[in-house]
Parts: structure tokens; C-alpha cells; sequence
């Protein structure tokens, strides 16, 4: 049944259309905002696999047509892999859908979200998470939605619903919200250090703002919706369940207790295998029922040690943070670097400069994109004592990267004091919760360390939740146990005045705004402590740059000299940027930008340029090269692609009869200039110089 329905979104109507194109699918719905269309579908299989988790995966592409463009790499398609900014889509749809899936569905599912047209105003990733629910709303497949989202901006103190990508430049204030009726289930963004107080009110502004969204996802369900298939969660065996609780209680309990991880993992193990053993044969073809046990069992009892015993694994209180240590400037030959360790977590940034070469050149819906900071996170296997295949960053890398880079933006300097490129490497060494903070830590000690002056420093907290009714307990600084145990994984990042970054995920369906305002300020409390941390080890940027980092330098040329500098082909700047190991920008304004690894060879290269790019002055005396003789006069080239005439009467202070018993081609000759006209054209003597120097020797 084909369907359109619109709501007005910040004063734009937003339109999702059902029953139109791909009907094959389980469930698919076109949304539209201004002249923005995002396509999405979602498949469930009919047969159910045995894998032990939610078999989900979620796909956003971008269409490079979607803009009226064609690709521009070799191939001229959409290449395989996907972009940053897909996966980062991906990952943002798959965040606030995949709780509300019933517990134990084993059904092969996936969402593929595709831009289809994009009008440079409107950004499709909060359509596509829309179309996500919508689909799944329509469809057969058992979900406990629907969910909305929408952007929410501030532009001069007012907030603002799905503000422009134009718009989105003067924003103080930019996250993205998703919630369902009545709660907020994600959050994802950042903003100028605004106050806990401020995102607050940003985030329920949006909450209020999606709710015709959620209105007109339940009509569609209610006129065009499929009848859900029937699926009842599995349940345990009672008799195995009491069985294995009775035997694996105490000792489970006492295992969960150890503080230090690697050491608590492996009495997990010891433990969880003597209690299989112990079944005895009966129970041999029953492994996987009694596993499953000891793990659900494992969770309850960290559950109820923070609920009922009000203790956490490692004996902190609910508001602690774990030890930390920060060192700086322990790699030679990096251009900044820093350790910073918290707990079991411990992290390595380092960072390095570059010129504006360096910058990274993106292909975007929007055009082209120059990114003068880079962030990267990568997540070793040893890093949490396993063994796995080496490839290619993650999605979990890729995410993890985009949050630390969104929460150091507002604090770097800005391009006008340091012209640099920055990229900053996250190599995470150990993990035990909070490696993405740990990351935004040690990436702030890295930039201070090489001499980058930012705006102040910015340090990161996780903060956890765990709820059964009425009974909530907010936990500072999680571990990665009370991360996959509890219910919300929500870091912050902010200077000590306010937040630079959020980003939050929950297991459970929604959160309350008081339980967020609490979260949010045990948070600040938290990274105040951290900061404090951090400046002990560095108190402020240092006063210079290393010694092995590149040297700018910057001068303005004349722009009608930069053909000069290029040379044909450039032949000539090719040749410079060779001689003197530099690299060299020029750009339309006739600003010239030097790298160079010493002063030295910087210099060699701005003499360079200076001798190409001079202009010549009236009364300035030059050597200059006779470059072509005339009955009337020598035309010589006084500096590179510069050339004026000595005419016949200037060539010497006796009369000339024929110009080459004084000049032939290729002399050097001294001359100076005594006119230049309004064409540029350059009238030289060689006489002057002479009756100078004569009068000279005459005193």
C-alpha cells in the first residue's frame, strides 16, 4: 500500500513514503527533507542462525550522483570500501536500533540506508537513522520502536532544530538526538565547551522536536504495517539454571571480586570450565546452555554488587577515578608525545606537523574537503591479551577516532597563528575501559608536548549506568566489565568551563533526563579531576616546536609572479623545492608557504624565491645578462623574467655608433634603472652606472 505522510521539522516539511520502490524488501520507506532523499530498507532472513548474538549489520552509502557529480577517482564509481564519514552513518543507525531487538532474535538482519539525492543543505545521516526505524516499524520483524532523531544547533543562543550544513558553521552547539516517546536512547556530537546545563536543554529541545517524526512513524505502522512474525525470546532450562547457580554461585562471585582483569578473566575461565566438568557426562552435549548460565550469572552478580552491596569489582566508589599517570616527550623523534595510562587502560599519543600538503583531501557530498587535523585510534589484539588478524582500521577504530577528533576541534589554534597540519595516532596499548578517552587525554599531552598552542586543555570520562527499577546508580570512569555488564556507555569530553564532545549508547530503552543531568554532572567532577592529572605532567604548551618538525615560513608575492614560481610545467619549482629539500604551496593570493626541515635550507629556498619574484626599483642598480642586441639599444635581463632596454645613448658616457663595439649577448653588465612606465616597461642605463663610479674614484 503506497503511503506518503509530512510533518513540519524546523519549519521544513520532512515527507516518509512507503509502498512505492523496493517492496521486496521487509520493510523500506523513502524519507525526504528539502531536496534531500535517503532510500532505506531492511531484510530479515526467515531461517534463524545459531550465533549467539544479534547477526545485524547496517549499511549507509553515499552516491556520488546524489550530488550531481561524478566520481572523481580513477575508476569513476563508487569505490567498495566506505568512507569515514559512512561508516561513522553506520555506526550512528546501528547505535540506538540494536537494543530494541528482542532478546535472543538469531534472524540474519540488515539495514541499507542510500542517499539518493543531496542538495548541500540538508544532511541525510539523521534521515537515514528515520528511514532505519520507519522500515523496521513497517516491516515483520519483532522491534520495540518506533525511534526519531533530529540535529539540534545553536546559532546566537537560540537552538535550533536540523539546522543547514551552511548554518551548521556558526553553531556553537551541534548533536545529533535520538529518543523514542517518551526518553532519549542516543546522543552523538559536540560544542564550543557549552555547559552540562546548556547540552542538557539542547538534547530534550530535540527530544520535543522528533515527536511528530514518532506520530507519523506509528500511522504508517498502523495503515501499511506488516503483521510482525511471531517470536518468543528462548528460555533457559529452570532445572539446568538452578543446577549451575547453585554450583557456580560463590566461586563466580569471588572471581568477579578480583581487581586486576587478566588475572580475574583467567579465574573466570578456571572457574566456568570446573564447573562444566563437574556436570559430569550427562551434561557433555549441553555445553553451550551451561556457558551461556555462567555468563548470565557473571553479569547478575556485578549487577547486584552495585545495586545491592553498593560495591564496585575494583572496591572504588561509584564517583572514582581509577589511579593515573602522565608522562610526556618519551619518543625522540616524534614531533610530540605522551603516555597516559588510567587503571588498565593505557594509551600512547603521538603526534607530528606537516605543511598544508599534508592536509587530507576528502571527497565529500558536499565537494571537496581539505582536513588540516587528522586523529587516528588503533586497537591492537595485545592490547587486550588476545590473538587476532591484523587488517585494516575497524568500524569500532573509525569511531572511536571521529569521537576524540570531534572533542579536540574547538580547542586547536586557530590557521592565521599556527599554519600547520596536525595529525595525532591513539596506539592503544591497554584496555580496560575508556580507550577513546584515554585517547583524547593523551592526544591534548601530545599537542602541548610538540609546541602546539591550543586554546586549553581537554580531558575524557566514561561514565556507566546500572538500573532495575527504581534503582539507578551512575559509575564514574567504567571498566570495561561494568561497560558490557551495565546499562549506558556515555563519555564526555570537555575543557574545565565545558563540554567539547558527547556520546552516548544505552542496552536499556530510554533515559530520563534527571539520570542524565545526574550522569552528566558526576562527569564534570570527573574530568576536573583529570585535567588536574594531565597538568601536572605538562602545565602548558611548549615554547617552541621540536627541532624535528618542519619550519614554515610565509611570504607574499606579487600574484602576477606566480607563473614565474611555477615555471612551465613546474620545471622551476620542482627544481627549488629539489635543490633546497623544501616543499613549497602557492596559492592564488600570492601567498608562498615554505616547509623546510632547518632554517638553512628554509632560507636558501625564501632567497629563492625573493630573487625570482623581486621587482625592480627606480634609482636600484643590477647585474644583469644581455639577452638580445637591436640597432637601437641591449635589452638585459636584471632578475628572472625581468628584462629592460639600455638604449644606445645610455650604453656608455661617450657616443655610441654601433651598439656591439660596447655590448654582445651574454654579457654581464651593471645598469641602472631610471624609469619604469605605466605599461612596466623599463627604461636602463649602463652610462649612469658608469659616471657614478667615476665620480666616485674622482674624490
Amino acid at each position: 500500500m503506497k503511503k506518503v505522510l509530512e510533518a513540519d521539522i524546523g519549519g521544513k516539511p520532512l515527507s516518509i513514503e512507503t509502498g512505492k520502490v523496493a517492496k521486496q524488501a521487509s520493510g523500506s520507506v523513502v524519507v525526504r527533507y528539502g531536496e534531500t532523499v535517503v532510500l532505506v530498507s531492511v531484510v530479515s532472513a526467515n531461517e534463524e542462525r545459531d550465533m549467539g548474538f544479534l547477526p545485524l549489520t547496517v549499511e549507509y552509502q553515499e552516491k556520488i550522483y546524489a550530488a550531481g557529480r561524478i566520481p572523481g577517482n580513477y575508476f569513476r564509481r563508487e569505490i567498495g570500501r566506505p568512507s569515514e564519514k559512512e561508516t561513522l552513518t553506520a555506526r550512528l543507525i546501528d547505535r540506538p536500533i540494536r537494543p530494541l531487538f528482542p532478546k535472543g532474535y538469531q534472524f540474519e538482519t540488515q539495514v541499507i540506508a542510500t542517499v539518493l539525492s543531496m542538495d548541500r543543505e540538508n544532511d541525510a545521516d539523521s534521515l537515514a537513522m528515520i528511514g532505519a526505524s520507519a522500515a523496521l516499524e513497517l516491516s515483520d520483524i519483532p522491534f520495540a520502536g518506533p525511534i526519531a532523531c533530529v540535529r539540534v544547533g545553536r546559532i546566537d543562543g537560540e537552538l535550533v532544530v536540523n539546522p543547514t550544513i551552511p548554518e551548521l558553521e556558526n553553531c556553537d552547539i551541534n548533536i545529533i538526538v535520538a529518543g523514542s516517546r517518551t526518553g532519549v536512547v542516543m546522543v552523538e556530537g559536540g560544542s564550543q565547551k557549552a555547559s552540562e546545563k546548556d547540552m542538557l536543554d539542547a538534547i530534550f529541545f530535540g527530544h520535543t522536536a522528533m515527536q511528530p517524526i514518532i506520530d507519523m512513524q506509528v500511522e504508517l505502522k498502523e495503515t501499511c504495517g506488516k503483521e510482525k512474525r511471531e517470536f518468543i525470546s528462548p528460555e533457559k532450562d529452570a532445572d539446568l539454571v538452578q543446577l549451575v547457580e547453585g554450583k557456580a554461585a560463590t566461586p563466580i562471585r569471588e572471581a568477579v571480586l578480583i581487581p586486576e582483569k587478566m588475572e580475574r578473566y583467567a579465574t573466570l575461565r578456571k572457574v566456568k570450565a570446573e564447573i562444566f566438568e563437574g556436570l559430569g557426562e550427562d551434561y557433555a552435549e549441553r555445553r553451550k546452555e551451561v556457558y551461556e548460565i555462567l555468563s548470565d550469572l557473571q553479569k547478575t552478580t556485578c549487577r547486584n554488587l552495585i545495586l545491592d552491596e553498593g560495591r564496585r569489582i575494583d572496591n572504588r566508589a561509584f564517583d572514582e577515578i581509577r589511579p593515573i599517570t602522565c608522562e610526556v616527550g618519551i619518543l625522540p623523534r616524534p614531533h610530540g608525545s605522551a603516555l597516559f595510562t588510567r587503571g588498565e587502560t593505557q594509551v600512547l599519543g603521538v603526534m607530528t606537523l606537516g605543511s598544508g600538503q599534508d592536509e587530507q583531501r576528502i571527497e565529500t557530498l558536499s565537494g571537496e574537503e581539505n582536513r588540516a587535523f587528522m586523529l587516528h585510534y588503533n586497537f591492537p589484539p595485545y592490547s587486550v591479551g588476545e590473538v587476532k588478524r591484523m587488517g585494516g582500521p575497524s568500524r569500532r577504530d573509525i569511531g572511536h577516532g571521529g569521537l576524540s577528533l570531534r572533542a579536540l576541534q574547538p580547542i586547536l589554534p586557530d590557521k592565521e597563528d599556527f599554519d600547520y597540519t596536525i595529525r595525532i595516532v591513539s596506539e592503544v596499548l591497554e584496555s580496560n575501559g575508556s580507550s577513546s578517552m584515554g585517547t583524547v587525554c593523551s592526544g591534548v599531552m601530545a599537542m602541548m608536548d610538540g609546541g602546539v598552542p591550543i586554546k586549553e586543555p581537554v580531558a575524557g570520562i566514561a561514565m556507566g549506568l546500572v538500573k532495575e527499577g527504581d534503582n539507578v546508580v551512575v559509575l564514574s570512569d567504567i571498566l570495561g566489565d561494568e561497560d558490557h555488564t551495565g546499562d549506558m556507555d556515555f563519555k564526555v569530553t570537555g575543557t574545565k568551563d565545558g563540554v567539547t564532545a558527547l556520546q552516548m549508547d544505552i542496552k536499556i530503552h530510554e533515559l530520563s533526563k534527571e539520570i542524565m543531568e545526574k550522569a552528566l554532572e558526576q562527569a564534570r567532577a570527573g574530568r576536573i579531576h583529570i585535567l588536574g592529572k594531565m597538568l601536572e605532567a605538562i602545565e602548558s604548551p611548549r615554547d617552541k616546536i621540536s627541532p624535528h618538525a618542519p619550519a614554515i615560513t610565509t611570504i607574499m608575492i606579487n600574484p602576477d609572479k606566480i607563473r614565474d614560481i611555477i615555471g612551465p610545467g613546474g620545471k622551476v619549482i620542482r627544481a627549488m623545492q629539489s635543490e633546497t629539500n623544501t616543499r613549497i604551496e602557492v596559492d592564488d593570493s600570492g601567498t608562498v608557504k615554505i616547509a623546510a626541515v632547518n632554517k638553512e635550507e628554509g632560507d636558501a629556498a625564501k632567497k629563492m624565491i625573493k630573487d625570482i619574484t623581486a621587482e625592480p626599483e627606480v634609482g636600484a642598480i643590477y647585474e644583469g645578462t644581455v639577452v638580445k642586441i637591436m640597432d637601437f639599444g641591449a635589452f638585459v635581463q636584471i632578475m628572472p623574467g625581468t628584462d629592460g632596454l639600455v638604449h644606445i645613448s645610455q650604453l656608455a658616457p661617450q657616443r655610441v655608433s654601433k651598439v656591439t663595439d660596447i655590448v654582445k649577448e651574454g654579457d654581464q653588465i651593471r645598469v641602472k634603472v631610471l624609469e619604469i612606465n605605466r605599461g612596466g616597461k623599463i627604461r636602463l642605463s649602463r652610462k649612469a652606472v658608469l659616471n657614478e663610479e667615476n665620480d666616485k674614484s674622482s674624490r
